[in-house]
Order: structure tokens, then C-alpha cells, then sequence
């Protein structure tokens, strides 16, 4: 029975990808064995066993950007990591090792490397991780995200995909029951605010900074705003209290895909998991990107989906509540615009990256068996 090994953590945007691909290896072939490698107590090791995938846990540990004292601890935890992978692969010893990004990934591919097991690499960004950058030179196949990551790896390797996505995502079609049970009105243009599952503390300040200009259009735009954490949730919900639109606002919609189908118009971060969904529903989206993003790759990530028309970037630096609301109109009362962002979106997107990507690596395996 073929064994797969899977790495990805610390974050969602390693996470999901690497479980959405193993699920689409588990509905490509049920005879399958996958184990999930990761960090011990890390956020994957709550996750994965959530989606019914065995979790095994090493020792990790990611570094400093700037050179200090504190790599030395860091070294004996990574070395730590990589022996306890070492270990655990060769008892293991899947057929192909699958590394989606994080610090994790490291250890584990390296090992796989060192115990000659091929690995491919799922970068979901623009502009690639180090972790990914490194293990690049080694892996068998590339699976990218974004053509303007392709120059950093080698071309006979690279193979566009997009990111992986449930499937769930994209097939809810639009229906009066959604609205009813949100207590929102279909003739209305709903604008989804969406700073990612932990929220998005600059995110929500602009937008309820723009409310008082967003009023005078509450005869024709709604909105959905995911806040994150508990505060945010208080703030934002007592301020859209005092405003006149028709608004719906929760911590964190779950599950989102029923959020999607009636979302007019996203606001939002440029995470490559996020594009990959409001892509895949063909949703215009207003980007703010994270400023702080290593390797500036949501800017990156978000300029890609701009290019191709299916949004507008703004500088959370620079930006303004009024300036946010003004463009927020602009789109939603242009059906023109509107129109031409929404099929650019959906052309931009790929929706069935990971089946895709899932067959590549079955065939792979297969291969590299004979």
C-alpha cells in the first residue's frame, strides 16, 4: 500500500494547502496511507488530525531574520528536528515527500533528501518562502501558484497549478435562503470585509473609519465583516451599531463557502490561500496587503490578480477610511466595472488546482516506483 508524507505548517496558508492536497490523493486513490509531519504543538498539530489525517510531531523551530544570539538555540532545535525526521522517514519510507512551505518543511525534506526519497515542493505565494527557495534545487516537481514565482526555481521542474482549494469552494451557488438566514436583502450589493481567519486589526480600523462615507450608498450596499479575535468583534459590532447600513458582522464565518456566493465585492488581504478562494468564486476584491509579509509577497500576490484585472491594490500605510469608501463605491455602482472585474477574477482563477496537483504527484510516485 503506497505511503505519501506530507510537511506544511506554523500558518494556515501551509496548512490548508497541504490538507486539501491530501485529500484530493485520498479521493484519486482510497488505498493511500498519508501522515501529516509537522511541528510539535504547533498550529498544524491541532488541524490536521481535525481532518482525520495522522499527525506525527518533530521537534522546530524557525530563525531570526537578522543574525543575533538567539539562532544558537535555534540550531540544537532544527538539528533536533532534522534527526527526529531522519528517524521517522526511514521507518516511514513513504514513496514521495510533499513540503507546502514553513520552517518545518526544512527538516523533514532535507531528510527525505538525505534518505534519497523524492519530495515536490506547493509554493502558494508570488514570491516563494526561503524554506521553498532551498529545497527547490532538490525537488523532483514544482507546484506553483503564480507564474512570477517560476524564475526562482529551475523551469523543467515548475508546473503552474494554482493553489489547492476544497472543493465545497466555488460549487454553493447564490440563493434567497442565504440572504434570510443573514438577515441580508438580495437587492442590496453585499461588500465582504475579510482580514483573514485571525482578522486583521489595520483592516477593521479602516473600514470603520470608512462607515460614515460607505452611509449615504445603504440603499444599494450590505455588508459582511469577519473581525478575528474577540476585541475586534466588540469594536466593529458596536460601530456598525451606530451606522445606517445593513451590515453582518462576526469573529470568523465557518464554514465561509456559504459567505462567498453572495459577496459582491471583497476587502481584503492578498494571502495566496485568499486569492486562490475569491478567484476560484470569481469575486472582485479591493486588496490591503500586509505590509510586514515576508518577501512583500501579498503585494506581490495581490498585483498578479490586479494585472489580470480581477482587483485594486491599496497602501495600508497611506490609506484612508475616506479613500477605502470611495473605491469601495466606485466598483459597486459601475456595473460595467463591476462586471468586467468579476470575469477577469474568475478567469484568474483555478479551481481545480489540487486535483490537478494530486494527479501529478500519484503519476510521480508511480514512476519513480518502477
Amino acid at each position: 500500500m503506497p505511503l505519501i508524507a506530507i510537511s506544511g505548517g506554523g500558518t494556515g496558508g501551509h496548512i490548508y494547502p497541504a490538507i486539501g492536497i491530501a485529500k484530493e490523493l485520498a479521493q484519486l486513490d482510497p488505498a493511500i496511507k498519508i501522515v501529516f509531519i509537522g511541528g510539535k504543538g504547533r498550529l498544524e498539530s491541532r488541524i490536521v488530525p481535525q481532518h482525520g489525517f495522522r499527525f506525527l510531531p518533530i521537534s522546530v523551530a524557525g530563525f531570526p531574520r537578522k543574525l543575533t544570539w538567539r539562532w544558537m538555540p535555534v540550531i540544537g532545535k532544527v538539528c533536533f528536528g532534522l534527526a527526529g525526521a531522519l528517524l521517522l522517514l526511514a521507518k516511514l519510507k513513504p514513496g514521495i515527500v510533499v513540503g507546502t512551505g514553513g520552517y518545518v518543511c526544512g527538516p523533514v525534506l532535507f531528510a527525505a533528501v538525505l534518505l534519497r526519497i523524492p519530495t515536490v515542493i506547493q509554493e502558494q505565494n508570488a514570491s516563494p518562502g526561503l524554506t521553498n527557495r532551498i529545497l527547490g534545487r532538490w525537488a523532483k516537481a514544482i507546484y506553483l501558484a503564480f507564474e512570477t514565482a517560476a524564475s526562482h526555481f529551475p523551469a523543467k521542474k515548475i508546473k503552474v497549478t494554482g493553489n489547492p482549494i476544497r472543493r465545497t469552494i466555488g460549487a454553493v451557488k447564490r440563493d434567497l435562503a442565504t440572504y434570510e438566514k443573514f438577515g441580508l436583502d438580495p437587492n442590496l450589493k453585499t461588500v465582504f470585509v475579510m482580514g483573514g481567519s485571525q482578522g486583521a486589526l489595520a483592516i477593521n480600523q479602516i473600514v470603520m473609519d470608512a462607515l460614515d462615507d460607505l452611509a449615504p450608498f445603504h440603499h444599494q450596499i450590505q455588508v459582511i465583516h469577519q473581525t478575528g479575535g474577540t476585541d475586534d468583534y466588540k469594536a466593529v459590532r458596536a460601530r456598525y451599531s451606530a451606522s445606517s447600513l445593513r451590515h453582518l458582522v462576526q469573529p470568523y464565518f465557518d464554514p465561509i463557502e456559504e459567505v462567498y456566493p453572495i459577496a459582491d465585492l471583497m476587502v481584503c488581504r492578498a494571502g495566496g490561500m485568499t486569492i486562490a478562494e475569491i478567484t476560484a468564486c470569481g469575486i472582485p476584491a479591493i486588496f490591503i496587503p500586509l505590509p510586514i509579509a515576508a518577501g512583500d509577497h501579498q503585494s506581490l500576490n495581490a498585483q498578479a490578480v490586479a494585472e489580470a484585472g480581477g482587483g485594486t491594490v491599496l497602501n495600508q500605510r497611506t490609506l484612508t477610511g475616506r479613500e477605502l469608501a470611495a473605491e469601495i463605491v466606485q466598483i459597486i455602482t459601475d456595473p460595467e466595472r463591476h462586471r468586467r472585474m468579476a470575469d477577469a477574477s474568475h478567469q484568474f482563477g483555478r479551481p481545480n488546482a489540487g486535483k490537478a496537483i494530486a494527479k501529478s504527484i500519484y503519476s510521480l510516485m508511480r514512476r519513480q516506483a518502477e
